[in-house]
C-alpha cells in the first residue's frame, strides 16, 4: 500500500471524526482553516509553476468562502449591518480569488488570507455558546 495513500486515507476519517463531533461554532473555525490551507497551498503550487492545482486550489478555497457566505443567518444576527459588512466581505474575498488565480498573483492570494485571519481571528475570540 502507498503511505501517502494511506495517510490521505487518515487524515480523511479523522477529518470525518472530528466534523460530526464539532460544535457549529468549532464547524466554522474549520472552514476558516481549511479556507487558509487552500490559499497557501495555493501559493506553493503557483511557486513551483503548478497552474492547474494552483487553480483547483484557488476554487476549494472560493468555495468553502462561498459556504461561509452562504451560512450567514440574517435572522438571527443582532447586528444587521455588521452580517451585511461580511457578507460583502466574503463577496470581495471571492473576487479577490479569482483576479488572483487570472493574474496568477500570490500578492492577492496573501490579501484575502489576511482578511480571513482578521474575521477568524475575531470569531475565534468569540466563546462558543
Amino acid at each position: 500500500m502507498n503511505p501517502m495513500r494511506a495517510l490521505r486515507q487518515y487524515q480523511k476519517v479523522n477529518s470525518h471524526a472530528q466534523i460530526s463531533e464539532a460544535s457549529p461554532h468549532r464547524l466554522i473555525q474549520m472552514l476558516m482553516e481549511g479556507a487558509l490551507d487552500r490559499m497557501a497551498q495555493a501559493k506553493g503550487a503557483l511557486s513551483r509553476n503548478d497552474l492547474p492545482q494552483k487553480a483547483l486550489l484557488i476554487t476549494k478555497a472560493i468555495d468553502i468562502i462561498t459556504g461561509l457566505r452562504q451560512g450567514l443567518d440574517e435572522e438571527k444576527a443582532e447586528d444587521k449591518d455588521a452580517m451585511q459588512q461580511l457578507d460583502s466581505l466574503y463577496e470581495y474575498m471571492t473576487v479577490r480569488l479569482t483576479q488572483a488565480n487570472a493574474a496568477n498573483d500570490p500578492e492577492l492570494i496573501d490579501e484575502v488570507a489576511r482578511l480571513l485571519i482578521t474575521v477568524k481571528s475575531g470569531w475565534d475570540a468569540i466563546a462558543p455558546q
